[in-house]
Formats: structure tokens, C-alpha cells, sequence
């Protein structure tokens, strides 16, 4: 959805300013149903700067202002919810709004409403963030939007998880919980197109950037190309069960169309399961999933993606108090893996048949948890790459919160994943006062 910096615009600025207001007023100034909603909001300024040198970048990697307003209102039967940010952007070239991809000096978060007219029934109609599965910044059946640009950056994690316009009913028999999501039209990922980060462009044979950013073809048509997401859980003993289905399209153009010289989001189906309760005094998970390339069911088109299966294993610990470690296994593997290597261009670097990644999360809470120091590590062997996500947080006040860290990345080819993005490594540093 595209907008100008307009009436529509216009609209949503008065209609946050408002709430800002609100959020402010003696409590006497508000009457009636304005009394019971919740209003609250952040101001939020981080910078960043590149540690490498990039030919197709500019050295400040994030330099922003963002003043987010919020206003929830719950009921006995109705729930609402709006929220959005204002931001002062000094590192991109494009400030019109765009809430599709979150560019422009506003971006919708949310703005939905919650309906409870049963026990048994839930119904969210609206712009929301949707997430679901086990895995810990690692996403198998979760087929929502994600924002890679602002992981990678170093805005607050909160920002990977981008919004869905979509319709969430949630039905509650006595044996377990159901949910299922259909979003009208196709909500892709907010992917990274080189116009702040380089990747590595398979037709360049090199990495690119703002000298030659991502082509898409996008997917718009209301009611034609859009989604399903089901979600089926109960509880086992003390473990939680899942089994996951979704109907769509890769979630980043992971196709190619060499007539119009665009990359493409390619159909797909996806089928998973998962498990998560107590294992050997921690907790423990485990996450399939089947990824069914729709469009090429053969695997032997090499501008389509092939089928795929992966798995995930998880646990994580208190080793000390205020101290614990999490570890995960991930596996993706290429299907018709024969079909893939006889149909490969010339030139194209090869997959690997299996893709083996292991993280490790730690995380350690000092000075009355005021203080909290982590560390997210990816590492491939297979890839032979690697992505660093160091970070430390000080609370001064209730209000006010100092924040730093950094996106390191390191690989031997620059066309594996986080290899790619090598020269995008980065250290940043944050305010923000909360109220």
C-alpha cells in the first residue's frame, strides 16, 4: 500500500497526535470511554556506523529519531488497538510513506479490532503482528512477515516481526486451540534490496547494492493472491503440541523471471509440527517443516526454488541465577537435489544438498536486572559463515533505558548467506525514554 505524504497521511498524524495528547492530559480532561483506554508510547534516537567499507553504502549505517504512539482499549467484548511510529530517517533517500515496506516517515504497526463475542471465539480484523512456533530468531512454520533490514541494522529486535493486514480467528474447543489466519493480499517480507545493505546478485557474479537494487514483481491482487496460516495445538502432559499449515507464496523473492528480468515470490505450501515442554531441567523444542515449492515440483527449474525440509532442535537453561544459555540445531535440506545440480546455470555457485546452522544465546541480568548483557550467535559449517549479535542494555530510570551493540557478520564466500553481508557489519547505540 503506497501513500503520499498526504490526506491519508494527514489522517494518521492526527489521529496519533491525538492520542499523544490524550496520553498527557489531566486525567479530568478525559471523559466516558476515553478514562479506560491505555495510552503509551517511547521516543526512541539510535545511530550506527559501519565497521567495513562498502563501495555501494554509506557509512552511517542507521542514524534515526522514533516517536512511537500507542492506544488499546480493552472491553468485556471488544478490544482495540492502535499503533504507530513517526520517524526521522537521515541514512534513506525515500521519505515518502509506504507502509508496506516501512519506509517513509510513518509506519503503522498496528491498528486492528479484537472481538470476543463466545467463549469459544476470538476475531482480529486489522493491521497486527502475528507470530508463532518454537524457535528462537530462527522461523520454520512462522510464515509472517519479517523485517530484515531493521534486524540487521540495529533497531530494537521487536522491529524483525513486520505487521499483517489479516483477519486472525482463534477457536477454543475443550481439547486445544485453533487459529487461522487469511490475509486478503500477499504481505511479503520487508527483504533486503540493496538500497541499505548489499547483497550478492547472482547475475552481477558480485555484491550490489544501491548500484543495483532488488527488481520485484510484486504480488497485489486483493482476494486472488493471498494467504492461509492454520495452527492446531494442544497440550500433552506438560508439553505443547502443534501441528501448522500455510498457503502462499515464499515470503522473499526466492524466483526469477528472465523475460521481464524481475525476481518473483513463487507459490508455496508448507506443512509442520512442533513440540516444546520440560527436558532435563530446562525446556526444550522441537520444529519440522516441509516447504512444497508449488511452482517447481520437479525441482529442475534453476529460476525457481526447490522443495525443502527442515528441521529444528532447541533447549535452553538457567546455568546461574540471572545467567542462562540457549542452544539450537537447524537443518534445511534441498529436495530433488540430483535435478538442482543438472539444471544449474553455468557459473551460479552451488547449494550445498544440506545447510547445517547452529546458534547459541547468552544472556546474563547484573545490578538488580538493571543491566543485561547478551550475546546471539549464528554459525554454518556448511556455509562456512557466521552473524554475531552482541548487545548490553542499562535501565537509568523506569523511563529512560541506554542501549548499544552490534551486527557482525563474517564468512569465506560472499555469496552464502550471512557471508553476503560482510561488509554491512556495524556497531550502533540507543535512547529511549518509555511512558
Amino acid at each position: 500500500m503506497k501513500m503520499t505524504a498526504r490526506k491519508p497521511g494527514q489522517f494518521l498524524c492526527a489521529v496519533l497526535a491525538a492520542l499523544l495528547i490524550l496520553a498527557v492530559a489531566p486525567s479530568g480532561a478525559r471523559a466516558g470511554l476515553l478514562d479506560e483506554v491505555d495510552l503509551h508510547g517511547f521516543w526512541d534516537n539510535r545511530a550506527g556506523l559501519r565497521l567495513q567499507d562498502d563501495a555501494y553504502q554509506r557509512r552511517t549505517s542507521l542514524l534515526e529519531s522514533r516517536l512511537q504512539l500507542e492506544g488499546l482499549y480493552q472491553g468485556d467484548v471488544v478490544t482495540w488497538q492502535v499503533r504507530g511510529d513517526f520517524v526521522a530517517d537521515d541514512v534513506t533517500e525515500e521519505h515518502d510513506v509506504d507502509l508496506e515496506e516501512g519506509s517513509g516517515w510513518f509506519d503503522l504497526r498496528e491498528a486492528n479490532l479484537l472481538v470476543s463475542p463466545t467463549d469459544w471465539l476470538d476475531l482480529k480484523v486489522g493491521r497486527q503482528i502475528l507470530t508463532w512456533g518454537t524457535g528462537d530468531l530462527l522461523f520454520l512454520n512462522d510464515l509472517f512477515p519479517k523485517d530484515w533490514q531493521a534486524f540487521f541494522i540495529g533497531r530494537d529486535v521487536e522491529y524483525l516481526k513486520a505487521p499483517s493486514d489479516a483477519l486472525l480467528a482463534s477457536f477454543y474447543p475443550e481439547w486445544g486451540t485453533i487459529d487461522l489466519v487469511y490475509t486478503p493480499r500477499f504481505d511479503p517480507d520487508r527483504f533486503i534490496r540493496g538500497e541499505r545493505i548489499s547483497y550478492y546478485n547472482p547475475l552481477l557474479g558480485r555484491t550490489a547494492g544501491r548500484d543495483a537494487p532488488v527488481r520485484v514483481d510484486e504480488r497485489r491482487d486483493w482476494f486472488d493472491e493471498d494467504e492461509f496460516a492454520l495452527r492446531v495445538s494442544r497440550n500433552i502432559g506438560s508439553f505443547e503440541a502443534a501441528l501448522y499449515g500455510y498457503l502462499g507464496y515464499w515470503k522473499s523473492p526466492a524466483g526469477f523471471d528472465a523475460a521481464s528480468g524481475r525476481n518473483t515470490f513463487p507459490r508455496l505450501n508448507v506443512w509442520g509440527a512442533s513440540l516444546r515442554g520440560p527436558v532435563a531441567d530446562g525446556i526444550g523444542n522441537l520444529e519440522l517443516a516441509w516447504y512444497d515449492s508449488r511452482d517447481d515440483a520437479g525441482g529442475d527449474d534453476p529460476l525457481l526454488p526447490n522443495s525443502e525440509g527442515r528441521l529444528l532442535l532447541g533447549y535452553e537453561r538457567e546455568l546461574a541465577r540471572d545467567f542462562t544459555i540457549g542452544l539450537q540445531y537447524y537443518l534445511e535440506r534441498l529436495l530433488d537435489y540430483d535435478a538442482y545440480r543438472r539444471t544449474l546455470p553455468a557459473g551460479t555457485p552451488k547449494r550445498d544438498e544440506n545447510r547445517h546452522l547452529l546458534t547459541l544465546r547468552l544472556t546474563r541480568l547484573l545490578l538488580n536486572q538493571n543491566l543485561t548483557l547478551s550475546l546471539f550467535a549464528y554459525y554454518s559449517p556448511s556455509d562456512e559463515d557466521a552473524y554475531l549479535r552482541p548487545s548490553a542494555s542499562y535501565k537509568l530510570t523506569d523511563s529512560w533505558q541506554l542501549s548499544g551493540g552490534g551486527n557482525i557478520f563474517a564468512g569465506r564466500r560472499d555469496h552464502t548467506f550471512f557471508g553476503q553481508f560482510e561488509e554491512a557489519t556495524n556497531v550502533y547505540a540507543a535512547i529511549r525514554y518509555s511512558f
